[in-house]
């Protein structure tokens, strides 16, 4: 290894200060801090700089270059401080210290810089799911910015904006799914993305971050402004559009900024953020592993790289797992077992088993973003099951048990609308929260068609169901590690159902289709 020469100096230096060598654990190595649970590399720190750091600029100018901050959770729980600036440092700055385009972060009361994720830049057009001609270059002249945060800090700021930090025993968790703005062309469809009664996610950030959740858990689909709205549609006229830096801003950050405020993240990939769509977004602000030039989506010649990650669990408190599975790529067809993508996604779920074999969890939430024992509707026709690609794989190693015997939970977004299933056979309880904010698809039929079922061997106990924007509220039960409820919320907040969770059964107060 070439980092042991530089390493002895500031090791010295940094001696006695713990807190430091947290944050100053780079993000190419953010696994090996704070024992991350994939074992990876050592921790290696930064070598220090040949001269002083290049001044930034003062903290005011700083402040108000800075675009986003939030925290979000990776694997081990290794909270990871985000920032999006677009502080531009001088030449020469730029030289002397490549962090220098990014603030500075106070971490009980110790300020550091922050170490750059991936500057400003412009990716050349790359191939997308849209014809060449209703395709642009990325463009994004701003830099991200990001800080492992050490497990005991108690407090955190960047600039003048306080950091929510993660809870050791989080009693409410905010859940919700495909928030963005459509507009595409190949769909004929064009969201009026000006309207808040039509694409209403800034109205449910701020009711949801008003109900103070402990963690916001978001099941994919960030971003969905592809192609420019035509001339003569009023409803997103002047939207921003394509994969750069201001639709993401439009489509996510600005009206995401309350709940960003208000508690930690975890974030799940959705189809939305592949390669071939909003992945370069994704790559560079979201995505909580290391940002690397293969996974970046820039090429599509790393595509196969890019579009898949190894499955993690997040510890929510005592007894309690959230497991984050990547499945942005997943088709809508059942996979042979020679498929390159069968073969991923089959190492990754035995990873899933692994981590849901976990001792001392009584609980194991499984989430993806596309429903597995669910149900897409087609309106005027009996639903469509759970993905068949997903389903192959799984049935190659858990045959018509699907999921390992120590997933309890699974939750999806990608349809948009809210659906509680409990079944009759062994199978996990199943929340579907894709309402949050895109088009809403038609409701499903009331009472579903008899022997309707998302997937072979699976049989549907009872289903609750609406078709209305909102969101839904995870809340721990009062006794430790009995489990949770699940609460499905309008925009403007008013209760639909209560969904009390024991083991894999889900029992709630109400069934069938609900009215807000």
């Amino acid at each position: 290894m070439h980092a042991m020469p530089p390493m002895a100096p500031l090791s010295r230096a940094l001696s006695g200060l713990p807190w430091l060598v947290a944050l100053a654990c780079t993000a190419a190595l953010q696994q090996g801090c704070n024992g991350g649970s994939s074992g990876g590399a050592p921790i290696i720190l930064p070598p220090p700089p040949a001269s002083a750091p290049a001044p930034q600029a003062d903290a005011a100018t700083a402040d108000a270059n800075l675009q986003a901050t939030w925290v979000e959770i990776g694997d081990g729980n290794q909270a990871i401080a985000r920032a999006i600036t677009s502080y531009k440092a001088t030449e020469s700055a730029t030289t002397a210290d490549a962090n220098a385009v990014c603030p500075q972060i106070t971490v009980d009361g110790h300020p550091v810089r922050m170490i750059l994720r991936i500057g400003a830049g412009t990716m050349p057009l790359r191939t997308t799911a849209s014809d060449p001609a209703d395709s642009k270059p990325s463009d994004f002249p701003v830099s991200a910015c990001e800080t492992m945060l050490p497990a005991d800090a108690k407090q955190a700021a960047i600039g003048s904006r306080t950091l929510p930090l993660p809870k050791a025993e989080p009693k409410r968790v905010l859940v919700l799914a495909d928030t963005g703005c459509r507009m595409k062309k190949a769909d004929n469809a064009y969201q009026p993305c000006n309207d808040a009664t039509v694409w209403p996610f800034a109205p449910l950030a701020a009711t949801g971050a008003g109900f103070d959740p402990d963690l916001v858990l978001h099941i994919g689909d960030y971003h969905y402004r592809e192609n420019a709205c035509p001339t003569d549609i009023a409803g997103c006229k002047d939207s921003p559009w394509g994969y750069g830096w201001d639709t993401w801003q439009a489509d996510f950050f600005k009206p995401a900024a309350p709940l960003l405020a208000k508690a930690p993240w975890i974030l799940v990939r959705g189809n939305h953020e592949e390669c071939a769509r909003g992945g370069q977004g994704w790559a560079r602000f979201l995505d909580p592993r290391p940002y690397a030039d293969k996974r970046s989506c820039n090429d599509p010649a790393n595509d196969s790289s890019g579009n898949y990650a190894e499955p993690y669990a997040v510890a929510l408190g005592t007894g309690s797992q959230i497991i984050v599975f990547d499945s942005a790529k997943a088709g809508k067809a059942a996979l042979k077992t020679d498929d390159p993508q069968f073969i991923a996604y089959q190492k990754q779920f035995q990873t899933v088993a692994t981590l849901a074999a976990k001792p001392g969890i009584t609980t194991t939430m499984f989430t993806n973003h596309h429903p597995i024992l669910a149900f897409a509707p087609i309106a005027g026709s009996t639903p469509a099951s759970g993905n068949p690609a997903l389903q192959s794989v799984m049935t190659s190693l858990n045959a018509k048990a699907y999921y390992p015997s120590g997933v309890h939970i699974a939750l999806h977004g990608h349809v948009h609308d809210f659906q509680a299933l409990n079944f009759a056979t062994d199978h996990p309880a199943t929340l579907v929260t894709g309402n949050g904010g895109d088009n809403l698809d038609v409701a499903l039929p009331d009472p579903l068609p008899p022997g309707t079922t998302p997937a072979p061997g699976v049989t549907v106990d009872r289903i609750t169901h609406h078709s209305s924007f909102g969101f839904m509220l995870m809340e721990r039960k009062a006794a430790p590690g009995v489990g949770w409820t699940f609460k499905a919320y309008t925009v403007a907040g008013k209760l639909l159902a209560t969904c009390a969770q024991t083991g894999r059964t889900l029992a709630c107060d109400k069934t069938g289709f609900l009215t807000p």
